[in-house]
């Protein structure tokens, strides 16, 4: 998303009159709430895959009696550690600092509360965290994922409830988040040890408020349709407010942006 912050700094002053301007947030508030959101909605989205992937690890180890664990990876525990027995506690440690494969080093602990496996519909999966930080960014929050079973018969689909969401930068500034979101799991779950190969969409809501008090809230009115590697968005419409600006459009389809009613062509990243 970083990619879309210079060219709507850029639209803004050129759509509005200099009377318009002083009636709404300043530009450059913009844009910082706008960085603000880009990081703590990957920070979030990350969690929803690294979780996803420790349930499914989990999984593997109690089947195997083994641990499944390599280098650059977390050490991951399961309590108890059988294949039928639930509630089941999954403890995610990354000691001290773990550089992952992804090239994100992550520390502290992640713990999943499962009342089943990941892939069995009506499965429940409660995370939070204890002094976990991706790279420099300490993360709090509840997030809770339901497997809602098979969206169209094929596709395994999902509601995420993310409460409380935090991240606290290494200066002492704090961004609030909240979700409540869908995701379909599109591509990738015939390897699920791997997440690599994953795509998903994603629909919702998000909203929060950033390090200066600006509230901001985001709709998804087409899904997103997200791929892990290459990371990126692939399609989707997202409509966003941040304070007193309403209905900027962004359109990851066309690669497009829509503010105050004036649609322009952008370069959209991620």
């Amino acid at each position: 998303m970083k990619k879309i912050i210079a060219p709507i700094l850029l639209l803004l002053f050129i759509s509005c009159e200099e009377n318009d301007l002083k009636q709404v947030t300043e530009p450059t508030e913009t844009i910082e709430a706008l960085n603000e959101y880009a990081l703590i909605n990957k920070i979030f989205q990350d969690i929803g895959n690294t979780t996803g992937d420790a349930i499914l690890n989990a999984e593997e180890s109690t089947n195997t009696k083994k641990s499944t664990q390599s280098k650059n990876e977390p050490h991951i525990t399961v309590e108890p550690f059988d294949l039928t027995t639930f509630p089941k506690t999954i403890t995610v440690d990354f000691l001290d600092g773990t550089l992952c494969k992804d090239g994100i080093t992550r520390k502290g602990i992640v713990t999943i509360v499962s009342n089943n496996w990941y892939g069995q519909e009506g499965s429940e999966h409660t995370t939070t965290f204890e002094n976990y930080y991706h790279e420099t960014y300490k993360v709090e929050g509840t997030h809770k994922v339901k497997n809602l079973g098979y969206s169209d018969g094929s596709h395994l689909k999902y509601s995420v409830t993310i409460e409380d969401g935090k991240i606290t930068t290494d200066v002492g500034e704090s961004i609030t988040y909240r979700e409540q979101s869908y995701r379909t799991w599109i591509a990738g779950s015939e390897s699920p040890l791997n997440i690599w190969d994953d795509q998903y969409l994603l629909e919702g809501t998000q909203n929060g408020m950033n390090s200066r008090g600006l509230e901001y809230a985001l709709s998804i009115t087409d899904p997103l349709h997200f791929v892990l590697l290459p990371r990126g968005i692939e399609s989707g419409i997202l409509k966003i407010d941040i304070g007193e600006i309403k209905d900027i459009e962004l359109n990851y389809t066309s690669s497009t942006i829509t503010i105050l009613g004036v649609t322009y062509p952008i370069l959209i990243g991620n």
